[in-house]
Order: structure tokens, then sequence, then C-alpha cells
């Protein structure tokens, strides 16, 4: 059985491991005091051009999320989101057990469009009943969305100026950061898209690491005793050595674009292999997340040989399926799926 299910079945980044071994025994301080985080937070103040840019260590991706939103929102606040968007979806309503409502706008192909963002505000502070409404504080995007897609510079920059015009915050979730900024088809890099956002987070979990995301406030305006929510919400490594040198080893040699580039070049062959059997596509996607449409009886064909997701039904009985590289797939993997079709 080969997998593509998602980008997370394996564990560590081999130099990971290694450096976890090497410094095992070294005693260092708790909760991100120690010499790993430090060295983290500075390769990553480099990485982003941020020389003042407050960094946090947590645990997952829908713990950040949760974290993060209401530590920034006010309690009467809310976030607008795709209605695809992963705190809308698949988080098991995480945002609003922290009392926080998500509003949803339409999605295309995974993304908000400034346009209709701007007309949803302008809507809501028309009617006279706005205070009576949870107050629109926030918005949550996901680079890449949820379906593989990435903003360009400048869908992020129009979203960016429709928060400013409308004081509204706006983070990025960043679970697959890597494998957006390694597509060719980004044209952002690092320090410009930290330009752009109030607070995103640099996916580890899904890039390499066996666990951990770092929350970026690029300009150092972390709300007051964040590290204070941080604990309140679970979330405090006591040992925050281990997300820290993670992240150390990963902004050490660019090796997190480098891992996350392997993971865009195998799911370009997994591509092509669909479409030299004439297998369409639900979406266009330039990164690791791709989404064959595929038959019952094609299904059928892969089951027990080759593990993937489906992602929905469409009206027809064929099936959105979902096939995700990551930064440890074996080329092998992609010449054994070849074979099977």
């Amino acid at each position: 059985m080969i997998s593509f299910t998602c980008d997370y079945n394996e564990g560590a980044h081999p130099l990971i491991l290694e450096r976890l071994v090497q410094t095992n025994l070294m005693q260092e301080p708790g909760y991100g005091d120690d010499s790993f985080t430090q060295s983290a937070r500075r390769r990553i103040r480099e990485a982003t051009a941020c020389p003042r840019a407050d960094i946090f260590f947590l645990g997952g991706g829908t713990q950040t999320n949760a974290t993060v939103i209401d530590g920034l929102l006010p309690h009467y606040g809310a976030v607008i989101a795709a209605e695809t968007g992963h705190i809308a979806v698949h988080e098991s309503g995480a945002v609003e057990f922290c009392g926080h409502k998500v509003i949803t706008l339409p999605s295309h192909e995974g993304k908000i469009d400034a346009g209709e963002l701007r007309a949803y505000l302008e809507r809501f502070y028309a009617d006279a009943a706005w205070p009576h409404m949870a107050h629109p504080d926030m918005v949550y995007l996901s680079f890449p969305s949820e379906y593989g897609t990435l903003y360009t510079r400048s869908e992020l920059s129009a979203i960016r100026s429709v928060c400013a015009d409308y004081q509204l915050k706006l983070f990025v979730d960043g679970a697959r950061l890597g494998y957006g900024l390694a597509s060719p088809a980004a044209d952002l890099d690092l320090p410009a898209f930290a330009a752009l956002c109030d607070v995103f987070y640099i996916g580890g979990t899904k890039v390499g690491a066996l666990c951990g995301e770092a929350v970026v406030f690029p300009k150092g305006d972390a709300p007051e005793h964040f590290f204070t929510i941080i604990k309140q919400h679970g979330a405090l490594f006591a040992k925050g050595r281990l997300p820290g040198l993670q992240f150390d080893t990963l902004f050490t040699d660019g090796l997190y674009l480098r891992i996350a580039a392997h993971a865009i070049e195998q799911a370009g062959r997994l591509r092509a292999v669909f479409e030299r059997k004439g297998i369409p596509f639900y979406i266009d996607s330039p990164t690791n997340q791709q989404f064959p449409i595929l038959t019952d009886t094609q299904m059928g064909k892969l089951e027990g040989k080759v593990a993937f997701e489906i992602w929905e039904r469409l009206p027809d009985g064929r099936c959105v399926t979902r096939f995700a590289t990551s930064w440890a797939t074996p080329p092998e993997h992609i010449d054994a799926l070849a074979a099977l079709l």
C-alpha cells in the first residue's frame, strides 16, 4: 500500500531526528527560553526580513488557529473566512467553542474575493441593526487554500487594503506555507508575504517537523500577555525546546523551502501521470494537493493498493479525490501509481 492521503503521513525530516538525538541530554530551560528556540526565532526573523517580529511556537494547526483568533479578537468579535476555510469546515467548531462566530463568504477555488469582502462589510455597516450582530474584526485566509490554490500578490494586497479600510486584522493560516511559497506559481516570497499580514504561522507539522507551528507577528505587536493566552488554551510547550529545535533546523541552510520544493516536484509528476491517462482534475492546483476526478470503477481498481482521500461526490456520481504529496514522498511511489493506472 502506498499512501497519498495527507502530507503528514511520515514522522520528521532525518536532520531533525538527528539533532533531537544529539541534543537529548542537554539541559535547557522550559517554555521557550531555551537556546534552540532563541536561535529559531532569530532565523525566522532573518528569513521574513522582520527583525522586530514576535514569534511563538504552538503544537498543531487547529490549536494555533483557535488560540490566535481568540487572542486577537474582542469577546464580541467574529472572523470572516471562505466557506471552504479550515476553521469553517474541518476544525469541529473550535473557533465557535471559543465564543467567536465564523462568518463565511463564497469560495472561489478555495479563496475569497476582495470585492466581495468589501461588499459584505458595506452591507454590514449599512444595516442600522449592525450593533445587534457579531462584529467582524478579522479576516482568515489559508495559503495555500484548502484546494491547493494560491493568493497572488495583487489578490492578497487587495484584501489587505479592505482590512485596513475597515480596521480588520488579517490572519493567514500557513499550515502548508512551505508548499505554497515553493510553488513555481507563487509570486510571493516570505518577506513579501509577511509584509501583507498582521499575523500568520509557518506550518511545521505538514512540512517536515514532528509537530509544531511558528506563529509570527511581523511588526512585533503580539497581543499583550499572548504567552498567557497560549497557556490558557493548553497550547504552551513545557519542553519548548521540541518545536524550537525543529524550526531551528528547518530554517538552517534553506531546508524548509528545499524540502517543500520536493513535494511540489512530486505533485507535478503525479499530475502528469493522471493527465497521460486522460483523467480530469476538479481544480488546477499548483501545490502539493491534487484533485483528480475518478469513477467508482477506477477507485475500485486502486483499492488496497493506493490510499487517497474522497473529497466530494459530484452530481454525476464521480468522485473528487485528493492525492497529497509531502516533503518525504519517494519518487518510486509516483512510478508505482503510474504502473497501476
